[in-house]
C-alpha cells in the first residue's frame, strides 16, 4: 500500500533553489534510505515532509490525502513523526516523564484504548531496554540511549511514518546496533521509515531501498547493493570521474 507520495516538489528561498522536482513513493512498511554529500537538501526535504517548510511548487500526499498545505502539528496527528538530528527529548525529565508527555498529548479516544499510562509508559520504555532508567533524568542518558528513547516515544504516540535525521549521529557502535535492531523491528510491527544517514553500512544493513541526493535532485535510487556499486555514487562524494 502506497503510504507517502511526492510529485514534482520544488522548494527555493530567498530566491535560491534547495529542492527541485522530487518525485518520491514510499510503500507502507518500507525502511527507505536517503543520502547525500552535505548540502544536498536532506534535511530540507524532511522539513518540507514534516510541514516546517511548505514547497513553492509541487504536491505530498499521505494515506491518499494531500497535506501539502497542512501544518506540522496537523501532520504529526495524521501519523507523521521527526526524529530530529539534534535530540528533541527533555533533558531535564525523566524517561518516564518524556514518554508520559508523548502519550498524553494523543487524543482521548486513543488513550483511553491504553488504559493505564503509567503501565503504557513502562511498557514503552521497557522495548526499548531503558526501563531500568525510568526515574533517571534524560540528560544522564548517552547517545544511543537518547536516540532509543526518542524512537521509542514517538513510536507510543502512534505514528505509522518515522523520518529519522542521522539517528547513529554521535552513537557507539554498539548501541548502533540496538538503534539498527529498533528500525527492523517498526518495519515488523509495519511501520514506515525515511532516514538520513551518513552511515553507508548502516544504510546497507537496514535499508530496502536508497536514494541519493545531490544539490536538490534525486540522483541515484535503487536497492542498497546497486546504489554502492553505482559509480556515480564515488563521483558524488568524492568527485571521481564515473568512467575510471
Amino acid at each position: 500500500m502506497l503510504l507517502l507520495s511526492v510529485s514534482d516538489l520544488t522548494l527555493s528561498l530567498a530566491g535560491q533553489r534547495i529542492l527541485h522536482k522530487i518525485h518520491l513513493h514510499v510503500e507502507a512498511g518500507e525502511i527507505v534510505g536517503l543520502i547525500g554529500p552535505n548540502g544536498s537538501g536532506k534535511t530540507t526535504f524532511f522539513n518540507v515532509l514534516s510541514g516546517f517548510l511548505k514547497p513553492t511548487h509541487g504536491k505530498v500526499m499521505f494515506r491518499g490525502t494531500d497535506i501539502t498545505s497542512f501544518s506540522a502539528p496537523l501532520r504529526a496527528r495524521l501519523g507523521i513523526g521527526r526524529v530530529f538530528q539534534n535530540f528533541g527529548i527533555f533533558r531535564d525529565m525523566t524517561l518516564e516523564e518524556n514518554v508520559l508527555v508523548a502519550l498524553e498529548c494523543l487524543p482521548r479516544e486513543q488513550r483511553l484504548l491504553l488504559g493505564n499510562l503509567r503501565h503504557a509508559v513502562h511498557e514503552t520504555l521497557k522495548s526499548v531496554q531503558l526501563e531500568t532508567h525510568a526515574k533517571r533524568k534524560a540528560s544522564s542518558l548517552s547517545g544511543g540511549q537518547m536516540r532509543l528513547l526518542e524512537i521509542a516515544r514517538t513510536l507510543a504516540s502512534g505514528k505509522e511514518l518515522f523520518l529519522l535525521d542521522e539517528p547513529t549521529a554521535g552513537v557507539s557502535p554498539k548501541m548502533t546496533l540496538q538503534v539498527a535492531e529498533l528500525i527492523l523491528r517498526l518495519k515488523r510491527e509495519g511501520k514506515t521509515v525515511l532516514l538520513i544517514e551518513h552511515d553507508l553500512p548502516f544504510i546497507q544493513k537496514i535499508c530496502d531501498r536508497v536514494i541519493v541526493l545531490d544539490v536538490g535532485e534525486i540522483a541515484l535510487e535503487g536497492k542498497p547493493d546497486e546504489v554502492r556499486h553505482n559509480k556515480k555514487l564515488k563521483e558524488l562524494y568524492f568527485g571521481a570521474d564515473p568512467t575510471e
